[in-house]
C-alpha cells in the first residue's frame, strides 16, 4: 500500500493591498515565510505510527491551480489543511477520489465540520489523530475503511507519542522545523482555534521523548532551529524547568509561544535563555481593558493582566529573549482608536517584533457561534477568509471597511524597513547592554 501524506501549505491573504504589502515589508515578509515554511508535524506523527510495510511520501501543496497533475500514485491520501485552504484542500481530495483514490481528512476543520468534511472524502479522522490512526490503517490493511474515526473524548497520552517521520523531510526547504512539547491550554479565549477544540485538558510530552525528536532532528540538520508546535508551552512550571534544563547541552536555538505570566519566573527566563530561546511569541491581543475584557472565558484572566504588560515584556527581552507580541484588531469594545493604541504599546513597550491580525470567527469556536446567533457573519462558509488578515464579521465599533483600511495603515507603519529596523536596533542595544553588565559582574568578581 502507498500512503502519500498532503500538507497545504502557504496561507495567503485575501486582501488585495496586504498581499501587495508582503512583498516588500519585511516583518510581513518574514512572518508569512515562516508560517509557510512549518512542514506538517500532525502528519508527519501519523507516519510514525504507521506500520514499516506502508510506503510513505510526504507532500506539501501550495496552490492546486499549479498542479497539472495529481502531486503523486497513491493508494489512499491523508490530506492536512487550515481552514483557509480547506477548501483547495476538498478540490485536491475530489480529483483524487476521481482518480480511485482512498482519501482521509482529519484535523480542527473537519473535527469542527465532519458533515461538510464527508462530501469529499472516503473517511474522516476527529479529534487527535493518533487514538485511531491504527485502527484506520488495520482497516486500510483490510480494505474495510470506515466513514467515521471518532477520537474525540479522548485525549491521547503524550507518554505514548511516536517519534515523527522527521526523515521523510528535506530539511533544506525550511527555516525551522516542529517538536511537540504538550497539548493544550488552561485558558479558553473566544477565538482560539487550537488543540482545545480537538481535545481539552492540558498534558506535557515527557521530557525524554521531547530530546530524542529533538536529537532526531539533528541527525538530519545539525545544527537546528526548532519551534515548538505547542499553544501555552510552560504552564506547568515543574515539566518545563526539567525540559531546559536537559536541553541546555543540545545547541540548538528555538521558538515557542507562551503567555505573558512567564516573565514572573526569573529562574524560568534564565534557564530558557540558557537552553537556547531565540524568541517567545505571546499573545498581548489589545493594549487595553476594553479589548481585553470577555476574551479569556473561564476569569477574564487575560484582561487581569493589562498592567503588567510593558514590565513584563522588559523583564523577558532583559534575559537576551526577544519578544514577538500579537495583537488582534477588531475586537469588541474597540474602535478606530484601537490602531493608534497598538502604535503606541508598540513604541512604549520596545517589543523586538510585532504580529497584528484581524479577529477570526474559525469554525468550532465560541466566537464563531457568537457571531453567527448575532447575524454578525459576512458569510458563513467563506473558510478561505480566516487567514487572520481578512474581514468577515462586521465590528461593533467601526464598520468593515475602515477595518480593512485602518488595518492596512497599521501594517505599512509596523512593518516598514525603517519601524522593522528600529526595533531591531533597540533590541541589538539592549543586548549589548546586557553583555557589558555581565562582563562588568565578572571583572568584579574576579
Amino acid at each position: 500500500m502507498r500512503l502519500g501524506l498532503v500538507a497545504m501549505s502557504g496561507v495567503r491573504a485575501h486582501n488585495e493591498e496586504l498581499t501587495r504589502l508582503g512583498l516588500t515589508l519585511p516583518g510581513f515578509v518574514e512572518r508569512n515565510k515562516t508560517i509557510a515554511s512549518l512542514p506538517s508535524l500532525g502528519l508527519l506523527t501519523l507516519a510514525g505510527m504507521t506500520d514499516r510495510d506502508v510506503d510513505i511520501d510526504y507532500r506539501e501543496v501550495e496552490d492546486i491551480a499549479d498542479l497539472d497533475e495529481l502531486p503523486g500514485d497513491y493508494d489512499v491520501v491523508a490530506i492536512s489543511s487550515y481552514s483557509a485552504q480547506i477548501k483547495e484542500a476538498y478540490q485536491l481530495a475530489d480529483r483524487f477520489r476521481s482518480a480511485g483514490v482512498l482519501v482521509i481528512l482529519g484535523g480542527l476543520h473537519v473535527t469542527a465540520l465532519p458533515d461538510e468534511a464527508l462530501q469529499h472524502a472516503d473517511c474522516v479522522v476527529l479529534g487527535e489523530g493518533e487514538p485511531v490512526w491504527p485502527a484506520v490503517v488495520r482497516d486500510l490493511k483490510r480494505r474495510q475503511l470506515r466513514a467515521i474515526y471518532d477520537a474525540r473524548g479522548t485525549p491521547f497520552n503524550l507518554g505514548a507519542a511516536p517519534m515523527p517521520r522527521f526523515e521523510l523531510l528535506d530539511p533544506e526547504r525550511y527555516n525551522r522545523l516542529t517538536v511537540q512539547t504538550q497539548r493544550g491550554c488552561p485558558f479558553d479565549c473566544e477565538f482560539c482555534a487550537a488543540s482545545i477544540r480537538l481535545s481539552p485538558g492540558y498534558r506535557v510530552k515527557p521530557v525524554d521523548k521531547v530530546i530524542a525528536e529533538i536529537r532526531r532532528i539533528k541527525e538530519i540538520w545539525p545544527k537546528p532551529f526548532i519551534e515548538f508546535a505547542d499553544d501555552n508551552s510552560f504552564v506547568n512550571r515543574k515539566h518545563a524547568k526539567s525540559l531546559l534544563r536537559a536541553m541546555a547541552g543540545e545547541g540548538i536555538r528555538w521558538f515557542t509561544e507562551s503567555d505573558i505570566s512567564i516573565a514572573r519566573d526569573s529562574e524560568l527566563l534564565a534557564l530558557m535563555r540558557d537552553s537556547g530561546c531565540a524568541q517567545v511569541l505571546i499573545g498581548l491581543e489589545s493594549p487595553t481593558t476594553a479589548g481585553l475584557h470577555g476574551i479569556e472565558q473561564k476569569s477574564d484572566w487575560k484582561a487581569k493582566q493589562l498592567d503588567t504588560y510593558l514590565a513584563a515584556i522588559d523583564r523577558i527581552q532583559s534575559h537576551g529573549i526577544s519578544v514577538n507580541g500579537c495583537f488582534v484588531l477588531g475586537l469588541d469594545g474597540t474602535g478606530t482608536e484601537s490602531f493608534q493604541q497598538v502604535r503606541d504599546f508598540v513604541r512604549d513597550s520596545g517589543l523586538y517584533e510585532v504580529q497584528i491580525t484581524i479577529q477570526t470567527a474559525f469554525p468550532g469556536t465560541p466566537l464563531y457561534q457568537r457571531l453567527r446567533r448575532e447575524g454578525r457573519l459576512l458569510d458563513e462558509t467563506a473558510w478561505e477568509l480566516c487567514t487572520l488578515f481578512d474581514v468577515n464579521f462586521r465590528p461593533d465599533r467601526m464598520d468593515v471597511r475602515e477595518l480593512e483600511r485602518q488595518f492596512v495603515s497599521l501594517a505599512r507603519d509596523l512593518y516598514s524597513d525603517t519601524a522593522t529596523k528600529a526595533r531591531q536596533q533597540a533590541y541589538k542595544r539592549t543586548l549589548r547592554g546586557l553583555r557589558k553588565d555581565k562582563q562588568a559582574y565578572l571583572g568584579g568578581a574576579t
